[in-house]
């Protein structure tokens, strides 16, 4: 079966671009999870410029607390598992995006990464 999960990255981008601290992060999780999401995501980078490590536990503790599945994504060369190991996320998903991308690209270059994965 399908299942939605709700990657509230954009929101803490937004909230990230002025002094307000708004929207909130957790309350953008709690509205997609009332409307039906199954899970939330995130994927946080070493520069924080969206996601940063307290929302990261914040919306931990809300997955667990609404019995959802909680979803970190991001390089595994980049600092990320530490905030997996802290968490203990549902899933990891790991994603081979460069530190000044935008948005991720593409895929694992195997023949270049497979033996550090």
């Amino acid at each position: 079966m399908t299942r939605l999960s709700v990657n509230v990255n954009k929101v803490a981008l937004l909230r990230n671009s002025r002094p307000l601290d708004i929207p909130d992060v957790v309350r953008a999780a709690e509205l997609a999870i009332d409307a039906g999401a199954h899970g939330i995501t995130v994927h946080p980078r070493p520069d924080a410029r969206h996601i940063r490590p307290d929302d990261v536990h914040s919306l931990n503790k809300l997955a667990r607390a609404r019995g959802v599945e909680f979803n970190i994504e991001g390089n595994p060369f980049q600092a990320m598992l530490e905030l997996v190991r802290a968490v203990r996320p549902d899933q990891c998903t790991l994603v081979p995006d460069d530190p000044h991308a935008m948005t991720s690209d593409h895929g694992w270059n195997l023949v270049r990464d497979g033996a550090r994965l």
